[in-house]
């Protein structure tokens, strides 16, 4: 599983949607979509600050790791 990324409840609790977030932080909606579905492979931590700054919350609230099953 590794890294979950809790940004669509965060904008929830925001009531904030993903075009308006990505205004506000300076990306494309497109990048945004992407880190929200966990497609991307990394984030630069100006983008984390970014969002924190603007979703008023800590980058805990945002990124969430999971311990992968080993089988």
């Amino acid at each position: 599983m590794g890294m979950l990324i809790n940004l669509d409840v965060m904008m929830a609790k925001r009531k904030m949607g993903l075009g308006e977030l990505a205004e506000k932080v300076g990306i494309t909606p497109a990048n945004l979509s992407i880190l929200k579905n966990g497609k991307a492979k990394a984030v630069r931590f100006s983008t984390l600050e970014k969002l924190c700054e603007v979703l008023d919350c800590q980058p805990g609230d945002i990124l969430e790791y999971k311990k992968e099953d080993s089988k």
